[in-house]
């Protein structure tokens, strides 16, 4: 009988200089919208943008440095079970908004 060892089927594990390089973005990724909301330089709505784009990319700094998430056939499943994740939570949110002015719309 041949088995396969568990310990390592779908698992990457990241490097010291990986997991570094990653915490170094996140910080930066994250003193970006600090420093432009305490600067005030921005319009609100350049602020805005800014922050919802540095978070963005955070997430995706987090996705491939931390979790490990590529395009390798080994993390595919992980992708796809992200992907379904987030179909249900923009059904949910979609959803919930739509209720919501629904009902807001009915109550005027």
């Amino acid at each position: 009988m041949n088995q396969a060892p568990i310990d390592n089927i779908g698992i990457s594990r990241g490097s010291l200089k990986s997991y570094l390089t990653g915490f170094v973005l996140a910080l930066i990724l994250t003193a970006i919208p600090f420093a432009m909301v305490m600067s005030r330089a921005f319009s609100p709505g350049v602020t805005l943008i800014g922050i919802f784009s540095a978070g963005v990319v955070q997430i995706l700094v987090h996705l491939h440095y931390f979790l490990h998430l590529d395009t390798s056939s080994a993390a595919r499943w992980n992708v796809l079970a992200i992907l379904f994740t987030l179909l249900i939570m923009i059904i949910f949110v979609g959803g919930t908004l739509w209720i919501m002015s629904n009902l807001n719309y009915r109550m005027m």
